[in-house]
C-alpha cells in the first residue's frame, strides 16, 4: 500500500517530434506506476505527450481531459482490484494493552457493558486477557507492559491514537460516564460523538449511527 502513496514518477523519454533535442518528461499515474513496479521498466510502454505547435494547445488540452477522464475510471478499477484481492470483509478485533486486566474489565464491563467471548481462549497465550464483544468485532484486551506514556496524552482524544465504536444514543452514554466520573470531550467537529479514555489511557471515540 505505500508504494500507491508514493510521489508521482517522472521519467525521461527522448522522442524526436521534430525538434532536435527535444525531453518530453512524462508524470506517471498510479496506474502506470504500478504497471512499471509490476512488469519491470522495460517491459512497459507509456504514452508520450508530443510538444506541438501553439495551433495545437486548444486541441490537446481537449484530448488530454478526455484521457484522463478514462485513465482516472481505469485506475479506479485496477486500485479497487488490488485491494480486494485478498478478501477484505472487516475489522475482526482491535488489541488493547492494559495494567490490570481486573480494573479494565471493570470499564469495558460495568462502564461500557461490552460482554465478554467465552469462545475466545484465554489459558493459550503467554499473558492474562479477555475478549469483549463490540457488536460483531471484539476488543482484546492484554495484560502487557504498556510502551507509550501514559502522561502527556492530548486531552482531546480525537488527536490521539484510537478505537471508534459506533453507538444508537451518544447522550445516554454521557449520563453514564457522568454518573461514573469519567472524563470525556466531544467532538469539535459537532457531531454526535465523545472521546474518553480507560483506565490505562487508551482512547475511545463513540460515533452516533443510525
Amino acid at each position: 500500500m505505500a508504494s500507491l502513496l508514493s510521489p508521482p514518477l517522472n521519467l525521461p523519454l527522448n522522442k524526436n517530434d521534430g525538434n532536435a533535442g527535444t525531453l518530453v518528461m512524462k508524470t506517471l499515474s498510479k496506474r502506470d506506476y504500478m504497471l512499471f513496479r509490476k512488469n519491470g521498466r522495460h517491459n512497459v510502454q507509456f504514452p508520450v505527450i508530443k510538444s506541438k505547435a501553439s495551433a495545437e494547445t486548444d486541441v490537446l488540452a481537449k484530448d488530454s481531459v478526455n484521457v484522463e477522464a478514462a485513465e482516472d475510471r481505469d485506475e479506479t478499477e485496477l486500485l479497487l482490484n488490488v485491494i480486494h484481492d485478498f478478501g477484505v470483509v472487516g475489522v475482526h478485533h482491535v488489541g488493547i494493552l492494559c495494567e490490570n486486566l481486573e480494573r479494565s474489565l471493570h470499564f469495558y464491563q460495568n462502564i461500557l457493558g461490552l460482554p465478554i467471548n467465552e469462545a475466545r481462549p484465554h489459558d493459550k497465550l503467554p499473558y492474562r486477557g479477555a475478549w469483549l464483544w463490540v457488536g460483531s468485532e471484539m476488543i482484546h484486551l492484554m495484560e502487557l507492559p504498556n510502551p507509550d506514556p501514559l502522561t502527556g496524552r492530548p486531552e482531546h482524544g480525537g488527536r490521539d491514537r484510537h478505537a471508534c465504536i459506533g453507538i444508537r444514543d451518544v447522550s445516554k452514554l454521557k449520563d453514564i460516564l457522568d454518573k461514573a466520573g469519567i472524563p470525556y470531550t466531544l467532538s469539535r467537529s459537532g457531531r454526535p460523538a465523545l472521546f474518553t479514555r480507560d483506565p490505562d489511557a487508551n482512547a475511545l471515540e463513540f460515533t452516533q449511527v443510525d
